[in-house]
């Protein structure tokens, strides 16, 4: 019988390294949710169509994410497994932030607001092919005793990324006096200059994962997981996933109800806070998307994104703490229900200033949905299909963004009334669901104490 052996525990600076170019995707991620329905709004969306120019996300998710995690699970190259995947991905990406707001450019073929929707297409297609791979990585690398706090270094370095990216076109317009406005159908200045910069940001980011992080080759991994190695799946083609996914284990597909219910609120929230915002608190009205007041509720929308981002960064650190004195569904259940509560708050505000207080519920939700559910799911997956898991999780991701893309922006006009603010009531509600749902989850291993070989970096040392 050959016997595995654990992999060996990570210095923290080692851990932050490995998930260091997820800052450069979610700086990316931020710009896009927190701008892209103000730029297709400029190119002559109507408010209930925004949910369907949205679809583009959840609908390349769904499609990309199972298949890079499938094909990555089977390379093996001289640039690694999981990063042949960050770098391609990196750099259809960057291509796409520097060409979204400029999509009002190329009109000769269609008009500007479907030339915006195909650039947030690849954006987003482009996003998923580097994104999937890196939760698959921080368990290829990890013991399961450090996953919770490998994915909440990732979720702390998530959070950074947001909270710069959802605060640059701000700042710009603010210090850097970049024009905040523009004639009609033409993105403001800030806002520009804040996806080139992301787009920078992003490829230095991943290039610094590639560079710095070692990933183990098929022989080291066979000798952490012999038994599995000597099982491999015979079925090499695309048709093993829809196999995967009728063999997924049970934990995986009730973690599936609390997904549904998360990311359908979430996807109300990123949709619909700018106009939700511009209407509900700043008085815009419809259609006045070159006004300096609408302006300043999407510049605003900003910084309340960057918050509970930042929120998100910090307590990204102190939960797997929390995981270990209750349970990782204990402490995903609580952030669920901060964040419930906090976006049903919004309806009653009407000052821009008491907006930010909602802002940390978000974020304690934010990190905790970024974090638990793969550490609860990471002890449950064999080793040989973590990527392909990891990917047809997404699904679960997906999906509820794809119904609530195509009945969100029926439900804001025929039940709201064109008020985008009961969309975030909504959310609220919704995000009560999963906080609900997952209590019913079955938690596989949920030690989250680091291993006895973890140690401290030393000075200098990368």
């Amino acid at each position: 019988m050959n016997m595995s052996k654990d992999k060996p525990g990570m210095s923290f600076r080692e851990i932050l390294n490995m998930s260091f170019g997820f800052l450069g995707i979610q700086f990316g991620f931020a710009l896009q949710n927190g701008n892209a329905s103000r730029i297709l709004q400029t190119f002559g969306a109507d408010v209930e169509h925004l949910s369907l120019f949205w679809l583009a996300a959840p609908l390349t998710g769904m499609i990309v994410q199972p298949i890079i995690g499938h094909y990555s699970d089977r390379t093996w190259n001289r640039l690694g497994r999981r990063k042949p995947y960050f770098l391609v991905g990196a750099l259809a990406t960057a291509l796409a932030l520097v060409l979204l707001p400029n999509a009002g450019l190329i009109t000769a073929i269609l008009p500007p607001v479907l030339i915006g929707a195909g650039m947030l297409m690849i954006m987003d297609a482009s996003i998923n092919v580097a994104m999937e791979p890196f939760r698959a990585l921080v368990a290829d690398n990890l013991p399961d005793a450090q996953r919770s706090t490998g994915f909440s270094v990732q979720t702390f370095l998530i959070g950074i990324g947001a909270v710069v990216g959802s605060w640059l076109p701000y700042l710009l317009a603010a210090y850097a006096n970049v024009p905040k406005t523009a004639p009609p159908g033409q993105v403001p200045a800030n806002v520009s200059y804040s996806f080139y910069i992301g787009a920078a940001v992003l490829l230095g980011s991943i290039l610094w994962t590639i560079i710095s992080t070692k990933e183990y080759s098929p022989q080291e991994r066979a000798a952490f997981h012999p038994a599995e190695a000597e099982t491999a799946d015979q079925h090499k083609g695309i048709g093993a996933i829809f196999g995967d996914f009728s063999r997924m284990p049970t934990p995986m597909r009730q973690l599936g109800l609390v997904q549904f219910f998360s990311w359908f609120a979430l996807f109300s929230m990123w949709v619909f806070t700018t106009p939700a915002i511009a209407h509900h608190v700043y008085h815009v009205m419809p259609g006045d998307t070159a006004s300096e007041k609408f302006a300043d509720a999407g510049n605003q929308v900003g910084v309340l994104f960057g918050v509970y981002n930042g929120v998100s960064a910090v307590y990204a650190l102190l939960l797997p703490a929390i995981a270990k004195a209750t349970s990782r569904k204990t402490a995903h259940a609580l952030s669920l229900t901060a964040g419930g509560l906090s976006l049903l708050w919004i309806y009653f505000i009407q000052s821009p200033a008491m907006l930010i207080y909602p802002m940390i519920g978000i974020g304690l939700a934010w990190a905790s949905i970024l974090s638990m559910p793969y550490a609860m799911l990471s002890s449950v997956l064999p080793v040989k299909k973590m990527g392909v898991y990891m990917g047809i999780f997404n699904f679960f991701i997906t999906f509820p963004q794809i119904v609530n893309g195509l009945f969100g922006g029926l439900i804001v006009k025929y039940c709201f009334g064109g008020q985008a603010v009961y969309a975030l009531s909504m959310a609220g509600v919704f995000m009560l669901l999963a906080a609900v749902a997952v209590m019913f989850v079955k938690e596989g291993d949920k030690k989250t104490r680091l291993p006895k070989t973890v140690r401290l970096s030393q000075p200098g040392e990368v």
